[in-house]
């Protein structure tokens, strides 16, 4: 999988990733509306602009199409990323793509001396996302209880971390 910076043209082949209004909230949070649309991918584009954007997004293509898509919030003042919006086309699945995609991530992420700390959110039941960000060397800080409504249930947050140490201790062993 090779990582590009996401791009405008890559919109519209995301558009069918989220077939359910609790598929697009496991996505991208309970702020965003069903269906996904262009607006909505515009305006998350829109914040990765400037000398300090508040959002990196990474497109992963595979043979020329776009495989994977990523975001990190970036938090400049305290050198820390939050990773999220993490998603692997529907069609590329169970192809092993998600943590070769993501490694790529972390190591742009962790280029720019000025980062610290990278860190995610993930609904505690999404078991397969959570072994993934294990394998990467993320580390469990706890659990948010009942942090997102979502219709009429409540979704529990684990919180995970990575430090630029911990990254480099990895490397070494």
């Amino acid at each position: 999988m090779q990582l590009e910076t996401f791009a405008r043209h890559h919109i519209a082949d995301m558009l069918d990733w989220f077939p359910t209004a609790e598929g697009l909230t496991q996505w991208g949070g309970p702020g965003l509306r069903f269906p996904l649309d262009e607006t909505q991918l515009d305006e998350m584009q829109a914040s990765t602009f400037g000398d300090a954007p508040a959002r990196w997004m990474f497109a992963g293509i595979v043979d020329g199409n776009l495989a994977g898509h990523a975001q990190v919030a970036l938090d400049w003042e305290n050198g820390i990323g939050r990773l999220s919006r993490v998603a692997i086309n529907p069609r590329f699945r169970g192809q092993g793509l998600a943590h070769p995609f993501l490694q790529q991530v972390i190591d742009h992420v962790f280029a720019d001396a000025r980062f610290e700390r990278l860190e995610l959110n993930v609904y505690t039941f999404n078991t397969a996302a959570i072994r993934t960000y294990l394998k990467l060397g993320f580390i469990e800080e706890g659990v948010r209880r009942s942090s997102a409504k979502v219709g009429t249930i409540r979704w529990d947050t684990a919180i995970y971390g990575m430090l630029r140490s911990d990254l480099a201790a990895e490397r070494e062993a």
